[in-house]
């Protein structure tokens, strides 16, 4: 088996995440029935090493059966004891090199939190907008975001609802002040940040 000529040959990777295990193997099978060839449940998702084990009894063992959301080798070892044969992080992760499995990672935001990040610059926010910020809170539900660059009031508002812990903001808000510019227009700028950070309409 070997993963990234499956997914070069196939171009997708199905990820099952949900707080049905019983659905949650429905989904599996489902998925391998209609051709989907690589598929990775999440260990986010309920009783997920129960649902991988099951899932590899149904599917075989040629079957591209992965574990996603592994964020230690503590994870990879029970995930491949489950029968995984790939692992997914969402980011950085040391120890994995002992189980001999495929791994496709993730990076940055785990290596900041190992570091002592008491939360995650996610930068440029613009590069992946709000629903980038999204994506993340699955695997990170825990993890503090703040958005900067490129955040405007609607996006301040979008990135706010998704999650975020706040929004850095520069040019939107700052605009030229810095430099000299209108204090009474930066007013009106941050009357509308205070408003988007209190729940309002911009």
């Amino acid at each position: 088996m070997n993963l990234v000529e499956s997914l070069r040959a196939h171009r997708r990777l199905a990820i099952v995440r949900g707080k049905d295990p019983a659905a949650a193997l429905r989904t599996v099978r489902t998925l391998a029935e209609e051709g989907i060839t690589a598929v990775e449940v999440s260990l986010t998702t309920a009783d997920a090493l129960s649902v991988i084990r099951q899932a590899r009894t149904e599917l075989g063992p040629g079957a591209l059966l992965g574990a996603g959301t592994v964020r230690s080798a503590a994870d990879a070892e029970r995930a491949v004891d489950a029968g995984a044969s790939y692992l997914v992080t969402p980011a950085l992760v040391d120890g994995l090199e002992p189980f001999g499995t495929p791994v496709l990672m993730g990076a940055l935001i785990e290596l900041a939190l190992a570091r002592g990040a008491d939360a995650i610059k996610l930068f440029p926010g613009s590069l992946g907008g709000p629903g980038y910020l999204r994506a993340l809170r699955d695997p990170f539900p825990e993890v503090p975001f703040v958005p900067v660059g490129g955040v405007d009031a609607q996006a301040a508002r979008d990135y706010l609802d998704r999650g975020a812990l706040a929004v850095g903001v520069g040019s939107p808000l700052v605009g030229d002040a810095a430099d000299g510019g209108d204090l009474d227009q930066l007013r009106a700028r941050a009357a509308v940040f205070r408003r988007v950070a209190a729940g309002e309409t911009p």
